[in-house]
């Protein structure tokens, strides 16, 4: 899913599966105008039982305000609400400095690409405090 050039920067989504786990492919900036889009790509994903981890892969992620914050802090919630591990994979620059700054980086699982936590995710255990 696109903005429009005249709108804002273009934000993109896609999703691929692989076994259990899903990788949610996130690109541009996320902000007050693509955090409800995350929101709703994710959505149905909570709802699929077979569905056992969540990897979103930010490493295409520009910028991200705290609307966008939020919606990370949301989708951890929904996750482990539902048993579902949500990881998070190639945070960089002002996201990885915002998220060790609010202390958000120890509440989640941050790995530095997809692969490594679709790695993770297939030894079946999270990681140690």
């Amino acid at each position: 899913m696109l903005f429009e050039p005249d709108r804002g920067s273009a934000f993109s989504l896609s999703s691929e599966a692989h076994g259990s786990a899903v990788v949610v492919h996130v690109s541009g900036e996320l902000d007050y105008r693509s955090a409800p889009v995350l929101r709703e790509h994710l959505s149905p994903l909570w709802d699929r039982s077979e569905v056992s981890a969540l990897v979103v892969d930010l490493s295409a992620v520009a910028f991200c305000d705290s609307v966008g914050l939020g919606e990370l802090v949301e989708a951890l919630q929904r996750s482990e609400s539902r048993g579902m591990r949500l990881m998070l994979a190639g945070v960089q620059g002002v996201l990885a400095r915002v998220l060790s700054i609010t202390g958000l980086r120890k509440a989640f699982e941050i790995h530095p690409d997809p692969g490594a936590a679709l790695r993770r995710a297939a030894e079946g255990a999270s990681p140690a405090p």
